[in-house]
């Protein structure tokens, strides 16, 4: 039997794991499941496994918080001697924060095999933590799980070889179309008295967004201005909550609990517009046909804006009030794109399970020397 680890660290991937796990499961692999304690209280963890009926992991590594150097060498140090003890053929990792390179490293430098879910995202911001932890956990990878065909140009441009590169889908949209029903159920609208397409749903955390006094008190006000046509609700990110205290919010605004996976699909599904700095919600809009403006300078899902629903508009306040403006007067047409279709998680179990490339990891003769790298590549 093939044993295969499993590992998630924090609230985004954990929709990404669960229906990888199934599949591989339903295929007969052994599925151990790891969790290495990045995200670890009730609204950032217990109320998500609860929800997508995720079994208890496994192992708990218990990381916890601190600076991403402390983050990453905890999980490191924890993870090592698992992997010595587990011998797994294979280990998976989904995402792009701190566990999800630290988990590869390990797993690079042990032995098994290693799949990257989510191979090839670039969002090119080299100031995004999650840019590094990406660009270089594909770098160490075996199997690389594009979630759509942007990302495998990415990773062909970077010298990958093609045994190496799978185009699979969105295992994200494997969870959403799995729950979406029961999302539907949810009576979070009722709880607050909302109406579909009645209001504006809002998610804020961003280091860059969040951590800065300045920064956030113009998207607050570019938000003040916007809710004065379209109301808006914000659930609030723990990181954010102190932030959001101090400077306080403009009236049209209603700060709100962080929300639960299937609340938040319902929040989501129900909205007239979805403004977020996050790149799963870019994603999950997209598949539900929901307009969304992303505030950011750049976005990893390029394919949302060019296939989905999705609007860059930047943080530049005025920019983003117009852009908002602009939506709501003329809403993207829905499209979705190319195999999120709810079995991206079938064809990673395929791929994992029906033989390794040809050859393993690549070695550095393998892939275009650093100074080769083009503005449009990423190599370590």
């Amino acid at each position: 039997m093939t044993r295969i680890v499993a590992v998630a660290g924090a609230r985004p991937n954990y929709m990404k794991i669960k229906p990888v796990m199934d599949s591989l499961e339903r295929r007969g692999a052994e599925v151990i499941l790891v969790h290495t304690g990045q995200h670890y209280d009730e609204s950032m963890n217990d109320v998500f496994f609860r929800d997508l009926g995720i079994r208890p992991p496994d192992r708990y590594l218990g990381a916890g918080s601190g600076s991403h150097a402390q983050q990453t060498g905890r999980v490191m140090a924890a993870f090592e001697p698992l992997v010595d003890e587990l011998a797994p053929d294979a280990v998976v990792v989904v995402g792009d924060i701190n566990s999800t390179l630290a988990c590869a490293l390990v797993t690079a430098k042990a032995g098994p095999l290693l799949a990257h879910v989510e191979a090839g995202l670039r969002s090119r911001d080299w100031s995004m933590p999650e840019e590094v932890n990406r660009v270089a956990t594909d770098r160490l990878s075996d199997y690389l799980l594009a979630p759509s065909p942007d990302a495998a140009v990415n990773l062909r441009a970077e010298g990958y070889r093609e045994d190496q590169i799978h185009v699979v889908g969105n295992v994200m949209i494997d969870t959403l179309l799995a729950n979406l029903d029961r999302a539907r159920e949810s009576d979070v609208l009722d709880r607050y008295g909302l109406t579909r397409g009645g209001y504006g749903l809002v998610t804020l955390h961003r280091p860059a967004n969040v951590d800065d006094p300045g920064a956030l008190r113009g998207l607050l006000k570019a938000l003040g201005e916007i809710a004065d046509r379209c109301p808006l609700l914000l659930p609030v990110h723990p990181r954010a909550a102190e932030r959001l205290a101090e400077l306080g919010v403009p009236d049209g605004i209603r700060l709100v609990p962080a929300a639960g996976y299937l609340d938040f699909i319902a929040l989501q599904d129900a909205a007239r517009v979805v403004l977020t700095d996050s790149g799963g919600i870019q994603e999950e809009t997209t598949a539900l046909g929901v307009p969304c403006v992303t505030l950011r300078e750049n976005t990893e899902r390029p394919i949302t804006v060019e296939e989905g629903t999705n609007v860059l508009a930047g943080t530049d306040p005025e920019r983003i009030t117009a852009t908002v403006h602009r939506v709501l007067d003329d809403p993207p047409a829905p499209r979705c794109p190319e195999l999120w279709d709810g079995r991206a998680s079938e064809r990673i179990a395929a791929v994992l399970l029906d033989g390794p490339p040809a050859h393993t990891r690549p070695r550095p003769t393998d892939l275009v020397p650093r100074g080769a790298a083009t503005e449009q590549q990423h190599v370590l």
